[in-house]
C-alpha cells in the first residue's frame, strides 16, 4: 500500500492546536507503516523550513525521530517541497534518511500504474505574479542572502511570511474544476504522452479534498489539508481512496486499474 499527505503545515499557529497536529500526523505515520510499500508527504509539511548548514528549525523533534525510525526499518519516505518548505536541503536526508524533491513532478510506478507526484504550485498556467514570486524564492541569490541573516531574525521573517500567506485567505479554498491550473497541467500530460498517459496525478497545494476524472483517462487527487480537517491517500490493489482521519471515512475514490 502506498500512503499520502500533505499540506500539514506543522507550526502554523491557526486552526487545531500545532502540537496536536504533529502528534496526529506521528500517529498517522505510525499505523500506515505496518503495511505501508511507501509513505510520500506531499509539500507544506511545514508552514515554514529554513536550514542552515548547521542549524535547523527548532521543534518537530516527534516528527523528525519517526521518519528516521521509518527510514531505518526500511520504509522508503519521499518529501516534496512545498511552496511553505522550499529551503529543504541536505538535513531531512541525512539525519532522517527521506528521499527530498524539489522538482514540480515526479513520476512513478506503483503497482502497476504511472502516478504523477508532486505538490501542485508550480504546475499548470499561474498568474504571473505567482510565477515571479516563485522563481525569486527558488533562487540560488535569494537563498545565500537569507543565509546571512541571524537565524532568530531569518524564523521571525518566515514565520512571519507564511502566517501572512494563511492569514489572508481560507484555509479551505473553493475547487475551481476545469479552472483549476492543476487540472490544466493534466490534460496537458494526458494529450502530449498518448502512448504512455498517467494513470493518476496525486497533489496538494490547493487545501481541496477532491478526486477528478480525466475524460482523457486517470484522474487527479487533492489531497486536502491538515489544519482542520486532516486526510490522506491511500493507493492499493483497488485503486486510490481519500479517507479522513482518523475517521478513515472515504472522501473520494478512483477505481484506476492496473495497466
Amino acid at each position: 500500500m502506498y500512503y499520502f499527505a500533505s499540506d500539514i503545515h506543522l507550526g502554523l499557529q491557526i486552526g487545531s492546536d500545532p502540537e496536536n497536529r504533529e502528534r496526529l500526523l506521528v500517529q498517522w505515520l505510525d499505523e500506515v507503516s505496518k503495511d505501508a510499500d511507501a509513505i510520500f508527504l506531499v509539500g507544506d509539511i511545514f508552514d515554514f523550513w529554513y536550514e542552515y548548514r548547521y542549524v535547523v528549525p527548532k521543534g518537530f523533534t516527534r516528527l523528525l525521530g519517526k521518519l528516521s525510525e521509518l527510514t531505518d526499518r526500511g520504509i522508503p519516505v519521499h518529501f516534496f517541497g512545498g511552496n511553505h518548505d522550499i529551503w529543504t536541503y541536505r538535513y531531512l536526508h541525512d539525519e532522517c534518511g527521506v528521499t527530498l524533491y524539489h522538482s514540480p513532478y515526479t513520476e512513478f510506478e506503483l503497482d502497476g500504474r504511472k502516478v504523477i507526484v508532486g505538490h501542485g504550485d508550480m504546475l499548470g498556467p499561474r498568474p504571473a505574479g505567482q510565477r515571479i514570486l516563485s522563481a525569486i524564492f527558488r533562487s540560488r541569490l535569494l537563498q545565500w542572502l537569507f543565509s546571512m541573516l541571524h537565524p532568530y531574525w531569518a524564523m521571525m521573517l518566515g514565520k512571519g511570511w507564511s502566517r501572512s500567506n494563511r492569514t489572508s485567505r481560507p484555509v479551505a479554498h473553493i475547487f475551481r474544476g476545469e479552472e483549476e491550473p492543476i487540472i490544466g497541467f493534466a490534460h496537458e500530460y494526458q494529450r502530449t504522452h498518448p502512448s504512455a498517459p498517467a494513470d493518476l496525478f496525486i497533489c496538494g497545494h490547493t487545501h481541496c479534498a477532491e478526486v477528478y476524472p480525466l475524460p482523457e483517462g486517470g484522474a487527479v487527487a487533492f489531497l486536502g489539508e491538515w489544519i482542520d480537517n486532516p486526510l490522506y491517500g491511500v493507493l492499493g490493489p483497488g485503486g486510490f481512496e481519500l479517507k479522513g482521519y482518523p475517521d478513515r471515512a472515504v472522501i473520494g475514490k478512483s477505481g484506476t486499474t492496473r495497466q
